[in-house]
């Protein structure tokens, strides 16, 4: 074998390396991103000369069937809203119902009848002060107002970080938890395991994002939807 074939072969290899890194986190968006959904909503206004302002926040589906469908959600994205709409699949834009709430966790229930949808698999996080330092994807939709007004279309957006720290009902991440993430998805990036749900960020240092654990949202479900299998 001459020297310019090894050289091929290395780098081919390294090539591979670095899509099968890629090719985790990829696998992991294909699975999830089905499930999420934007909801948009009409809130109180900020000024009262004004009848209501436009609300958005995401969420993902976690049941459904023939009956429709349930979304989970933050709880404070859809306090005191009122004609709210579920988009499926960036198309179907459907009618939902605030079922139950806890503010103390931040999570909330929604429901729609819309059948057959499809669902994630809510995953663990109990123990995850070992994955500190591992990659986190989220999955939601960013200021969908703002990329309307640019004539860019529907669609989620995808930030990826580190878990950067386990805290206490909160797990921290250093990616940006923009205005719109609020109730998406927060993954282990290479498993696809859902850990949490966006919530927050500090307004003086954006980087800094917070999620609900899930954990906290599967001990609400089991509570007020276990005839879905929680």
């Amino acid at each position: 074998m001459t020297l310019r074939s090894l050289a091929l072969l290395a780098s081919l290899a390294l090539c591979a390396c670095t899509r099968n890194s890629d090719d985790a986190l990829v696998a992991s968006v294909r699975a999830i991103e089905p499930s999420v959904v934007l909801l948009t909503m009409k809130i109180p206004p900020e000024h009262k000369k004004d009848k209501y302002d436009e609300a958005f926040a995401t969420g993902f589906v976690i049941a459904s069937g023939p009956w429709g469908s349930d979304v989970l959600t933050v709880a404070h994205a859809v306090q005191g809203a009122w004609d709210l709409h579920v988009t499926s699949g960036n198309r179907k834009r459907i009618p939902a119902t605030v079922i139950a709430t806890n503010d103390d966790k931040d999570v909330a229930l929604l429901r729609t009848r819309q059948p057959n949808l499809p669902v994630v698999k809510l995953g663990t996080s109990g123990n995850l002060h070992p994955y500190v330092g591992r990659q986190v994807g989220l999955l939601g939709y960013p200021v969908p107002d703002e990329f309307e007004d640019e004539d860019l279309g529907l669609a989620t957006s995808l930030s990826s970080g580190l878990l950067s720290s386990v805290r206490k009902d909160a797990i921290e991440v250093t990616a940006a938890v923009i205005p719109g993430d609020s109730g998406g998805p927060v993954f282990i990036a290479d498993s696809g395991e859902i850990v949490g749900l966006a919530d927050s960020r500090f307004d003086d240092e954006p980087s800094i994002g917070f999620a609900v654990p899930i954990d906290d949202a599967r001990a609400f479900l089991h509570r007020v939807d276990r005839v879905h299998g929680f």
